[in-house]
């Protein structure tokens, strides 16, 4: 039985609202939408995020909808999943042999039909947007509405305009990065490279899967990391020349950044022969998760000597339990919606790190963090003292409104707006991109205005602030 009123309106086309996410006060929101006004069409810089670049490389249609926006994306198929709805059913990939859902209209249905599950949540707003924006797509998504709006955009990605390059630019995209392992022989940016697109796709070297001991084909990954530079990197210096060759190949794609996803912030500095006592330890499949720990710690300090040498912007991801259940990790591989936030502490953990290279100006590290308590009381006051450090956005499941704000509440009057990187999008969903960033120049401008009525920040500064939120501190933070 419907809840609305027989009466009610159907607002159900009315589309997005031009206010949202500003002050409810008339002074503050009418300052918030001057302050958008001024930076809602610069260009986007995306310095951080995991968009296929064989899609810009092969620039072919996208498939369907359910390609689209729902198999790819764990922001969405993690709400389904917890409410009963198997992977399975939405077209996620197995890895065990098991068989998955192909009949992309099914997929579409059942994301429709459960749509209400998102209400309030940063995706459905990221959605919505897409829908409207990209597709011109107005209704609400339903059961009712899910055939209708499926053709509708079915019949969109049939036409070039809707190809992953005119995207690309009518996103007004200046630069995007991409993530790739170091065992990525970065073919797609090769062929992006050659094909002569002026599209800017840069990539980042991610290196996980060769400094982490307790990573799956650790050993295996080691003689592949080798072959590819070049280097014996069974031994202690090989290992470290093929990250130096490795990363040198990356900047020839462009890359401007290495990028680190590790369970804590732990760093260390081991003398040589303990760090290869644990390298070759790791080899062997012998490290202790302690001993495994302490070797991806004293790698972030190695990266961060290799990042002094040749410019790579080093961004720390900590505080995630990935993976966390063995039972979707088996059938479904990586990146399946199962990473978990964890408390994560900073002051000590960073500090063999910043005693090595904390002072160094020349050098950047980002950091990032998945546990908000350590904002004001760690992140901010580290941030706001070492040369080295700035701190990344609100990331991953605070990258919404609520965080966002939150993130400027916790870090400005500490760490500035300064020591912040503006706002990176994280994202493998390639129309929430315009989407991710409108909603961080909303919020920033909503807080910038709210410091203006309140007295402690003047309004052609607030202007000033709002662009470099929105370009120019990503560009200088990741040396674009």
């Amino acid at each position: 039985m419907s809840l609305e009123r027989a009466d009610a309106p159907d607002i159900s086309g009315q589309g997005l609202d031009p206010h949202r996410l500003f002050p409810a006060d008339a002074a503050s929101r009418k300052i918030a939408a001057e302050l958008y006004a001024s930076v809602k069409d610069l260009p986007i810089v995306s310095p951080h995020g995991h968009t296929d670049p064989r899609w810009y490389a092969e620039n072919e249609a996208f498939p369907d909808p359910a390609q689209l926006f729902i198999v790819p994306d764990h922001y969405v198929f993690r709400m389904l999943f917890s409410q009963g709805i198997d992977l399975s059913d939405l077209g996620v990939p197995r890895i065990d042999g098991g068989l998955s859902e192909t009949d992309s209209r099914k997929i579409w249905r059942i994301f429709a039909e459960n749509f209400h599950l998102f209400r309030a949540t940063p995706s459905r707003m990221w959605l919505e947007h897409a829908f409207q924006e990209v597709f011109g797509w107005t209704r609400r998504i339903s059961a009712d509405t899910a055939d209708e709006a499926y053709d509708h955009i079915a019949d969109c990605l049939t036409r070039p305009e809707f190809c992953p390059r005119a995207l690309f630019e009518r996103f007004n995209i200046e630069v995007i990065a991409t993530t790739e392992s170091p065992l990525d022989d970065l073919k797609w940016h090769r062929q992006i490279r050659d094909s002569g697109w002026n599209g800017r796709v840069v990539t980042a070297y991610r290196p996980d899967p060769v400094v982490d001991p307790e990573f799956e084909g650790f050993a295996a990954n080691i003689e592949k990391f080798g072959e590819l530079a070049g280097e014996n990197a069974t031994t202690w210096q090989g290992y470290l020349n093929a990250h130096r060759e490795r990363r040198a190949y990356f900047k020839s794609f462009g890359a401007t950044s290495s990028d680190h996803g590790h369970a804590t912030a732990r760093t260390e500095n081991l003398s040589a022969s303990e760090a290869e006592a644990l390298f070759q330890k790791a080899l062997k499949g012998g490290c202790s998760p302690e001993e495994a720990d302490a070797f991806r710690g004293h790698m972030l300090t190695e990266m961060a000597r290799m990042s002094l040498e040749d410019g790579l912007v080093l961004q720390i991801h900590p505080g995630s339990y990935r993976n966390h259940s063995a039972g979707i990790m088996a059938a479904h591989g990586r990146d399946k919606g199962f990473d978990i936030p964890t408390q994560t502490s900073y002051v000590k953990a960073l500090k063999p790190l910043l005693d090595a290279v904390g002072l160094e100006k020349n050098l950047s590290i980002i950091l990032f963090t998945l546990d908000e308590t350590a904002l004001a009381r760690e992140l901010a006051p580290l941030a706001g003292v070492y040369p080295t450090l700035k701190l990344g956005p609100a990331w991953w499941f605070y990258d919404s409104p609520e965080g966002m704000r939150r993130f400027r509440e916790l870090t400005t009057e500490t760490a500035g707006f300064y020591n912040t990187v503006g706002f990176n999008d994280d994202t493998r969903a390639f129309c929430s991109i315009p989407a991710r960033h409108d909603v961080a120049r909303r919020v920033d401008c909503a807080y910038l205005a709210s410091l203006v009525t309140s007295g402690r920040l003047d309004e052609d500064e607030a202007y000033e602030v709002a662009h470099d939120l929105t370009y120019r501190l990503a560009k200088q933070a990741y040396r674009l």
